[in-house]
């Protein structure tokens, strides 16, 4: 298959983009980063923190050995990000929680608990590993400046989770539901069974959470699912059609642990009462998931693989036919490179750290969007590199 192209003109790129004024703000605090990332940026009324790593001044993780240390150093350094963004710990709407080892889970739960005594963000938690070898956990986190709104969604019969999260906050249009996994919410028991089986409790809960919070499925805008098991891809696959039976969300699949071994299928959610738009970007229509969903000023854009015949296990030639691929996705939606907000890139092998991000260094250029980086397995075979991104399209002037 032949590289894709992109549907603007190039010639016409510098009329369009002299008609948009900046849709994000970078925002600095703290050594500066060491990789094309910026630490937090700012876009669209929510603020996106990398994912931040147990790091001294000079770059070295603290508390080797202990993840509730390195815990408490992570969130001490993003609470200072924060600050320097205008938000705090309190205004955070959600989190992303890698740890290393699913036998770290309790400990960081623990030192993770101690930074909101009430209504905590929403919260997914995965195994993978990190691109330090001393690193027990990473974090990212998405906020709403000081003031903004956030309010928590609780089902009426629902029990809280035992767990430091909320299950769903909402801030202006936007939703944000935490990591499902296959449990009751009345009494938080955990509901057994295979992938099929997890999946549909999985999604008929996060529908009972869309519904308290006055949405539905045809609100959702992004997905991402996790499966500790190749073997269960389809399996959730047949099961989410069902939910997403037409113009499904942007979606990222990675093969991950999950922070219970009794758990099957892990999915995050993100929804959207504004007007709701699938973006073709020229590739055939894929039944479980729409290349970017365009709600409001924000494009999402699913997880993106650059695998071809002639780029078997090259990370650098992945990464720009990858990336190449976000562009035409980003331009059918009206938007560039340089409105990326958030990126999460998928590695299956860190060694390919240094040649992935020489390739994302030159597509992005300058004013990096905030980014997580973390190793997983990908749902192709023959696919290294997975990356998924949330764009703010800049208003017209």
């Amino acid at each position: 298959m032949a590289p894709m192209r992109a549907l603007v003109p190039l010639l016409l790129l510098p009329a369009i983009m002299s008609m948009q004024t900046p849709s994000k703000e970078i925002v600095t605090a703290g050594p500066a980063p060491v990789g094309p990332y910026s630490p937090a940026v700012k876009a669209g009324g929510l603020i996106y923190v990398s994912g931040t790593l147990a790091q001294d001044a000079a770059g070295a993780i603290v508390g080797k050995g202990d993840v509730g240390a390195q815990t408490r150093r992570v969130i001490e350094r993003m609470r200072e990000i924060l600050a320097a963004s205008g938000s705090s710990l309190e205004q955070v709407v959600s989190a992303t929680v890698f740890i290393k080892q699913q036998s770290d889970f309790a400990a960081m739960n623990d030192a993770y608990r101690g930074f909101w005594t009430t209504d905590p963000p929403v919260r997914t938690t995965i195994v993978s590993d990190l691109v330090l070898p001393d690193a027990l956990v990473e974090i990212s986190m998405i906020a709403v400046p000081k003031g903004g709104e956030r309010v928590v969604i609780h089902p009426s019969d629902w029990v809280k989770s035992p767990n430091p999260y909320s299950y769903a906050i909402r801030t202006g249009d936007t939703l944000f539901l935490a990591g499902l996994v296959s449990r009751n919410g009345r009494d938080n028991s955990v509901v057994p069974g295979d992938v099929t089986a997890q999946t549909t409790t999985v999604l008929d809960n996060a529908g009972e959470l869309l519904k308290a919070a006055g949405m539905s499925y045809s609100n959702v805008v992004s997905a991402r699912v996790y499966l500790p098991d190749l073997a269960g891809f389809q399996q959730m696959n047949a099961v989410y059609r069902k939910y997403f039976a037409a113009a499904p969300p942007a979606r990222a699949t990675v093969l991950a642990a999950l922070a219970g071994a009794q758990y099957n299928v892990e999915i995050t959610l993100v929804a959207s009462s504004s007007a709701r738009e699938v973006v073709a970007d020229g590739r055939p229509v894929n039944p479980n998931l729409s290349a970017a969903i365009r709600a409001g000023s924000r494009v999402y854009v699913s997880g993106m693989l650059g695998n071809l015949p002639g780029n078997k296990g090259d990370v650098a030639a992945q990464t720009r036919e990858t990336l190449d691929r976000i562009r035409v996705a980003l331009t059918a939606a009206g938007a560039s490179p340089a409105d990326v907000v958030d990126a999460t890139v998928y590695l299956t092998d860190l060694a390919g750290f240094a040649a992935m991000n020489d390739v994302y260094r030159s597509f992005f250029g300058r004013d990096f969007p905030a980014r997580t980086t973390i190793g997983s397995g990908l749902v192709v075979a023959d696919g290294v590199v997975e990356i998924m991104v949330t764009a703010e399209r800049p208003p017209r002037q």
